[in-house]
């Protein structure tokens, strides 16, 4: 079993920032892509960012430049660096890894959600 937990989150006002962190454990035989989505209120989640094990990351247009991602393999651990935070980014944020438990078996893991809140 692998657990993914998210932390980090908290309510912070506009042009603030926060750092959010994910920690994986469990039986993990390697780390592949892992990402974070957010799911503001009443609508669908979304890709915010990801990043591969590599390290090329990927970014929505709307975060560009605000939002980093980054990721630690020898702690398992992603993080998403977010500066100059708008009202708009309020939402649940997800962290998801793509995660080998043997040599040939990938599932898709989620933990449990943080929120984010912005204020004006």
């Amino acid at each position: 079993q692998v657990q993914l937990v998210e932390s980090g989150g908290g309510l912070v006002q506009a042009g603030g920032s926060l750092r959010l962190s994910c920690a994986a454990s469990g039986s993990i035989f390697s780390l592949n892509d892992m990402g974070w989505y957010r799911q503001p209120p009443g609508k669908q989640r979304e890709l915010v960012a990801s990043i591969t094990s590599g390290g090329s990351t990927y970014y929505i247009d709307s975060v560009k430049g605000r939002f980093t991602i980054s990721r630690d393999n020898a702690k398992k651990m992603v993080y998403l660096q977010m500066n100059s935070l708008i009202p708009e980014d309020t939402a649940v944020y997800y962290c998801n890894a793509a995660v080998r438990t043997t040599i040939i078996r990938r599932d898709n893991y989620w933990g449990q959600g943080t929120q984010v809140t912005v204020s004006s």
